[in-house]
């Protein structure tokens, strides 16, 4: 399992756009804490406040208005802490 995570980051995919895609499969599983931690990695790596929140505004259509708004909350915990 541990080369499967080493592989991920020497894939083609940046570390910021890694980050979102996470942080875009944590909020449909609902995972408050993996929210968190990768709205923060994603932040860490570059991405600005609009990336997270285009990120997650654009999985509306597939896990629906009610997750996307519980994911909102939790990525502006980090989002509203660091400013």
């Amino acid at each position: 399992m541990e080369e499967l995570g080493k592989a991920s980051k020497e894939g083609p995919i940046d570390e910021k756009t890694l980050h979102l895609i996470q942080l875009a499969a944590s909020a449909s599983i609902r995972a408050e804490g993996a929210v968190h931690s990768h709205t923060r990695r994603a932040l860490e790596a570059g991405a600005t406040n609009d990336e997270i929140y285009n990120t997650l505004i654009s999985i509306t259509s597939t896990i629906g208005f009610p997750t996307v708004a519980a994911a909102i909350s939790w990525a502006e915990d980090i989002i509203l802490d660091d400013e």
